[in-house]
């Protein structure tokens, strides 16, 4: 349980999203943002929950598609997000635009949720019984709620600007540096659903 709450929280990544918030957090009062960022986590825990409940059966049942060719591609996908995290850094993200009302929905898709919380979701439903990966769930969008308001108050309480630019960069260098460690989650879901693969070969 432990171990699959920290390969979800290194995937949705605290200090890309605190990157990236930024714009919305110069843009909002605080209380708003906590509102709206609330909102954005529990529309977050939603969606990752109807993956964990049916996600396995809508791909195996519905579209008959083997749950070891879905860890190999998830692989895939996290190791394309690392690759992209440790090359492109914050510059591999879109600023927020929208209305206050919207943020929410925004912030959630695709920046919370996306193809590698989803892989990472239904892996869970596998490994996991349902009421750990529920509870699993809620710990993982509390943590990260917890980091990026706490990260928001140690900038904030930060005077200067060039104290400030120096703790982006820091958070930047974290960025690059959880890529490696998704890289390899990445690469780990690959082997495991390969060597599972060819297990069933083999008994076959």
């Amino acid at each position: 349980m432990i171990p699959a709450i920290f390969s979800f929280l290194v995937m949705l990544n605290p200090f890309a999203l605190f990157l990236y918030l930024k714009p919305v957090m110069n843009d909002l009062s605080d209380a708003d943002f906590k509102s709206v960022f609330l909102k954005a986590s529990f529309i977050s825990f939603s969606i990752f929950l109807i993956f964990l409940l049916f996600g396995d059966i809508v791909f195996q049942k519905v579209f008959r598609i083997n749950f070891e060719s879905f860890r190999i591609f998830g692989g895939i996908v996290l190791f394309s997000f690392a690759y992209i995290f440790i090359v492109q850094g914050k510059k591999a993200f879109i600023q927020i635009k929208g209305d206050l009302h919207d943020l929410a929905s925004e912030i959630a898709l695709p920046f919370m949720v996306g193809a590698g919380t989803i892989s990472l979701t239904i892996v869970m439903s596998e490994q996991l019984e349902l009421w750990q990966g529920v509870v699993s769930l809620a710990v993982i969008m509390l943590s990260n709620f917890v980091i990026i308001m706490g990260l928001k108050q140690i900038r904030r309480s930060m005077r200067s600007k060039n104290v400030q630019q120096a703790f982006d960069k820091n958070m930047e260098l974290l960025l690059r540096i959880n890529g490696f460690f998704l890289g390899a989650i990445g690469v780990d879901m690959v082997v495991t659903g390969i060597s599972n693969l060819l297990g069933v070969t083999t008994q076959a």
